[in-house]
């Protein structure tokens, strides 16, 4: 595979929608002409060597799987282990990743609702362990994330994460989203 293969196979990997050959001779600085000839190349060389297929769709290219390995993809997505995770469980996730160590009545105070279905798919899952208990009443099961939830998320550790104020709007705008909820006065 030449270099402007790996590149253009690297791109079309992440991408989310067809892209166009126009685009990718731009990213790569290339002229188009040598753009859609590295596609037909790469589209021959997947085809028959690999377990994804290169198609030229919706005004451009995309990777999809190949047709071949359909019954073994089928039977793939039923396992517990393709599963995604629910917006519940994303959730959670994210509040033990930001809060830890922090126990379950802390992240089901935090989301509004009871957490211990959630925080036990996310242990079954190998993304979040017990870290140890509570100090004072109750000692209270502690939850902080693995090196598993490191690598799926492809950080090296939490200090990678993306700061939280980045995603929180201004004040403004929640003073705004909050009105119509808050109580009318007399």
């Amino acid at each position: 595979m030449t270099d402007t293969a790996i590149i253009l196979e690297a791109i079309l990997f992440v991408a989310e929608d067809p892209v166009s050959s126009a685009e990718l001779a731009e990213v790569t600085e290339l002229p188009k002409a040598e753009i859609e000839e590295a596609l037909e190349s790469l589209a021959s060389t997947l085809a028959q060597t690999r377990g994804v297929v290169l198609r030229h769709v919706g005004g451009g290219w995309r990777l999809y799987t190949h047709p071949d390995a359909l019954p073994f993809l089928e039977r793939f997505a039923s396992t517990d282990r393709a599963k995604r995770l629910s917006a519940a469980a994303l959730e959670a996730l994210a509040v033990v990743a930001y809060k830890q160590p922090v126990s379950r009545g802390q992240v089901g105070e935090i989301r509004g609702v009871d957490s211990e279905r959630v925080l036990k798919t996310l242990e079954r899952r190998g993304l979040v362990v017990e870290i140890g208990t509570a100090p004072g009443p109750g000692q209270a099961v502690l939850y902080g994330t693995t090196d598993v939830f490191l690598e799926k998320l492809g950080v090296h550790s939490l200090a990678d994460l993306p700061p939280l104020a980045d995603h929180v709007p201004p004040a403004q705008i929640v003073e705004t989203l909050e009105l119509p909820m808050r109580p009318e006065q007399p």
